[in-house]
């Protein structure tokens, strides 16, 4: 591929960028972002035959350009030396790691937020240094086309953007990157990493799964349901770490399916009529959701429509919430992730059968607990795993510029955000400087029984 080799060539040209020339491509970055911010706006709209306002700035913009202001503001530190401590074998030379640039950088980037989920690595992977090529998604090609204008005036010697097929997303994968960043499916994620594999390309691996909320008995019902309908509606849903299902107890099920039946009739009074309500993808995306539902039905579960009407628009691919009940592992919806407006519910009687049903499961990216007994909170965290953990809250913990990003297990691998996504993208390389004085390299090099006895005296005492 011609643009990786343009890009290799560039970096073996440059390849340890001076930090004020980084913080300069950043500050240009973040100005044109915000230049673009209404036809943005608009081209996503476009792509998804309707997107709110709000799910663009909350979702794409606003980590965008917070990321990159987080970014430059802490950069100056993150690239110093890190002193480490030499010990008494290696005194006096002192001992350190200085982050180095990896090299030339791959990002795959999904549909679903096209701006943050593709700028994020791309704004990190060059404040590490790096040069980037950027896939893109398909499925986005009007927003494509005014992200390709943020890569001007000297920005696309650093990043190219890329836009194809799966085919071609099967043809950068198999290029020798120095690093290769995926944000996707988990089974589209097997086969890129089995294609950087061949060129021991170190992957990052930004995957998805089944996130579960899990209600306590104490719980404040009202502020689960709230919370939960807005971490299950923004986007329609169609966020990796989306509430993919509902764990409550037997006593509060009911009470729960009320209030979120409730308080979608209050804000989403129009229902797929209504503006504030982003579309699913496509009409291919609406079809899968509806065989979701068709398929629990079939099987025995009750599908509950907080409104008698205007909950699903096949023509202009819109749902609502779909509340699901009485489901089993059977399932179709109980075992994909589901990226779209359906909920489960699922009862139980002991927290411990809820923590059972979790474990075991693939570790989700996600995990959600509404309630407020502490101890409580903290034996979910210590006896269950997951990428992310969020108390009373959901989504925004995603947002967290000084807090890494990652899945676990099946839903992904490694991380980025922050200081953690600087160092992803920069090799850690392990320093060791002596100076003049050395009396060590003498005794090296005489390999004295003295030497001996004072190696062994130092380990029996290591």
């Amino acid at each position: 591929m011609p643009h990786f080799e343009q890009m290799q060539h560039r970096f073996n040209e440059a390849p340890y960028l001076a930090i004020a020339e980084r913080i300069r491509l950043l500050k240009q970055l973040k100005r044109q972002l915000i230049s673009l911010e209404n036809e943005l706006v608009a081209a996503i709209s476009k792509d998804f035959g309707y997107r709110t306002t709000f799910d663009t700035v909350m979702g794409d913009l606003l980590p965008s350009v917070k990321a990159i202001t987080h970014t430059i503001k802490h950069l100056p530190k993150w690239v110093k030396d890190s002193p480490r401590h030499a010990g008494l074998s290696l005194a006096p030379s002192k001992v350190s790691v200085s982050y180095q640039p990896k090299g030339v950088i791959g990002v795959i980037s999904p549909w679903n937020y096209p701006i943050q989920l593709a700028l994020v690595p791309v704004i990190t992977a060059l404040a590490a240094g790096n040069r980037v090529l950027l896939k893109v998604s398909e499925f986005t090609p009007h927003t494509n086309q005014i992200l390709k204008r943020l890569f001007i005036e000297g920005l696309d010697e650093h990043c190219l953007l890329i836009e194809g097929d799966a085919q071609l997303s099967q043809e950068f994968s198999n290029l020798p990157f120095a690093h290769l960043f995926f944000t996707g499916s988990t089974n589209v994620g097997r086969h890129i990493m089995a294609a950087a594999s061949k060129n021991l390309t170190p992957v990052t691996l930004e995957l998805g799964g089944k996130s579960p909320v899990i209600i306590t008995s104490d719980a404040d019902i009202t502020k689960a349901a709230k919370t939960i309908l807005f971490a299950k509606m923004a986007n329609a849903g169609q966020i990796c770490v989306a509430p993919d299902y509902v764990l409550v107890p037997k006593k509060l099920q009911h009470q729960l399916v009320h209030r979120l039946c409730t308080l979608y009739k209050n804000y989403y009074p129009q229902g797929v009529e209504g503006k504030n309500l982003t579309s699913v993808l496509s009409h291919q995306h609406f079809k899968r959701l509806s065989g979701l539902l068709e398929g629990a039905k079939s099987n025995g579960a009750q599908v509950i429509k907080p409104l008698d009407e205007n909950m699903a628009d096949e023509q202009k691919h819109r749902m609502g919430l779909h509340i699901v009940t009485h489901v089993n592992d059977g399932m179709a919806v109980m075992q994909e992730e589901i990226f779209g407006p359906i909920l489960p519910i699922i009862e139980y009687e002991n927290l411990s059968d809820a923590l059972s049903f979790i474990n075991s499961r693939p570790h989700p990216l996600a995990l959600y607990v509404m309630g407020f007994d502490t101890q409580l909170i903290q034996a979910i965290e210590l006896q269950t795993q997951s990428g992310t953990f969020a108390v009373n809250d959901a989504l925004l913990q995603v947002t967290a510029d000084d807090a890494p990003f990652g899945g676990l297990g099946e839903s992904g691998m490694g991380n980025y955000h922050g200081k953690e996504g600087f160092i992803t993208f920069s090799h850690a390389r392990n320093k060791l400087q002596t100076g003049k004085f050395n009396p060590r390299l003498n005794l090296l090099v005489s390999q004295s029984s003295f030497l001996t006895k004072l190696l062994k005296w130092m380990y029996l005492r290591a």
